[in-house]
Parts: C-alpha cells; sequence; structure tokens
C-alpha cells in the first residue's frame, strides 16, 4: 500500500480485547484514523475508553488483535526510537539525575557520555529546567518531573510524539503551564504529536484536530478541526462554542 501524500501514521481496522479472568474485555473496535504530519492530534474521551491502549499500539508496545499500524506507509513492527513516549506516570530512575534520566535513550543507543549530556543539556533547557540538571527526581515537583519526561522523549530525536495523559496528575494551575510550555515547544520543534486526554479544554487548547472516541469498546465517533490560532484563550468565544460542540459528542461526564 502505498503512503498517503501528507499521512504520517494510518491506523487501520484496529481491534483489541483483553481477557481478564474469565470475562473478555473489547477494548477497541475498528479503529480507522490518520495522523499527518508535523499534526497536533488530540485523542479525546472517557477513562477505560481504549485511549491508553491505541496510544501503546501505534508506539509498537502492543500489538493488535486485528489490523495494522502504518508509519511513513511502511509496516509498524515493535518499538522504535522514531517514535518517543511520554507516560501518564513520571517513570524517572530514582537513582539517576535529571541529565542522566533525559540521556537515557542515547545511552541505550551507545551515544558517548560529552555528546549525550551536550544533547540532553540542550531539551532540558527546552524544558525550562536550566540549572537542575543535577538534581534528583525526588527533589523536584510533579511538573517538573514530567517536564524531564518530555525532554527525554525529545533527546532521541523522534519522528512522533505520543504523550498519555502527561499532565493528568497535576494541580490545575500547573496543568496550564504544562500546556503552555507543550505548545511553544511543539511549535519550535515541529513533530508528529498524538495526545491522549480526557479533559475536553485541554484537548482544544492543544490540538490541530480533536478526535473523539466513545466509551469502551472505543470507535471513533467524530473529529473535530480546530482553526483558531495558537495560542488560544480559554474563555474566547469561538473556544467556548467548539466546548459545546464537542460536550455534547462525547461521553464524559462533566
Amino acid at each position: 500500500m502505498a503512503q498517503r501524500a501528507g499521512v504520517k501514521i494510518e491506523c487501520r481496522g484496529i481491534t483489541k480485547s483483553f481477557t481478564v479472568q474469565s470475562d473478555v474485555l473489547h477494548v477497541l473496535s475498528d479503529i480507522c484514523l490518520d495522523v499527518h504530519e508535523n499534526e497536533f492530534l488530540v485523542i479525546l474521551g472517557p477513562g477505560q475508553g481504549g485511549k491508553t491502549t491505541l496510544l501503546n499500539i501505534i508506539g509498537g508496545l502492543m500489538a493488535p488483535d486485528a489490523g495494522e499500524v502504518r508509519i511513513d506507509g511502511r509496516d509498524m513492527y515493535g518499538p522504535s526510537t522514531d517514535r518517543g513516549i511520554v507516560f501518564q506516570q513520571y517513570a524517572l530512575f530514582p537513582w539517576k539525575t535529571v541529565e542522566d534520566n533525559v540521556a537515557f535513550g542515547l545511552a541505550m543507543k551507545g551515544v558517548g557520555r560529552d555528546e549525550r549530556l551536550a544533547v540532553a543539556h540542550r531539551y532540558i533547557d527546552l524544558v525550562g529546567l536550566g540549572g537542575f540538571e543535577k538534581a534528583y527526581p525526588a527533589q523536584l515537583s510533579g511538573g517538573m518531573k514530567q517536564r524531564v519526561g518530555i525532554a527525554r522523549a525529545y533527546t532521541v530525536n523522534p519522528d512522533i510524539l505520543l504523550m498519555d495523559e502527561p499532565f493528568g496528575a497535576l494541580d490545575a494551575q500547573t496543568r496550564y503551564a504544562m500546556e503552555k510550555d507543550v505548545l511553544a515547544i511543539w511549535q519550535k520543534e515541529q513533530r508528529t504529536v498524538v495526545f491522549v486526554t480526557n479533559n475536553i479544554e485541554e484537548a482544544i487548547y492543544l490540538g490541530d484536530r480533536v478526535v473523539v472516541m466513545s466509551a469502551m469498546p472505543g470507535k471513533v465517533k467524530s473529529s473535530y478541526a480546530i482553526t483558531t490560532p495558537k495560542p488560544r484563550n480559554y474563555t474566547d468565544p469561538e473556544f467556548l462554542e467548539m466546548r459545546k460542540r464537542i460536550s455534547n459528542d462525547t461521553d464524559l461526564v462533566l
């Protein structure tokens, strides 16, 4: 199958179930989705709706029961450094400093220490953690830990960044600050981003496009192009109107 022009990720017929004890949970059902080059795509839906499972399948961490994922027109098999992942949990090594956590992926690739630290310091500065290179995770706030995770994902120079509700555990003020920073980094770096959330305002603030998924089994219900220029204002009439439209189309409890 030839690559479609401008399409970075193709999901075709993605279906996934899990067996828990004797019960079969149908998590994803026939997901078909395109993500375009350098697009900031947000997947919005309720908890337990399969969003994280879909992200893990795109990331190569999990195989679908049926369907396929193609990257740049090629079949995808397993994880790769072309896809960086930022998880819900901070997933940092507590015994490593910020710079060594950020440089970990490069260390696994065999990059020399001086070179990998130089690259790590660039992204540490980019996420606003300059001066904390020698700090340990226990010395950081939740928002700072998530910044370390974002810097670590960028350090391996991925074409695609997958973000799984990265701000869900943060307080409202820190979450808003992180949204602004992630948007600024994306505008500077221009990567393809797939961002999972159950927060409508966050989806509209960040996304070029918001894909709404149903409750389990997860299916694509609808897609909304968000054309308001970035950065966006939560109280802008266009923002509020889009929030109303998407709210009426979701299974989220508001």
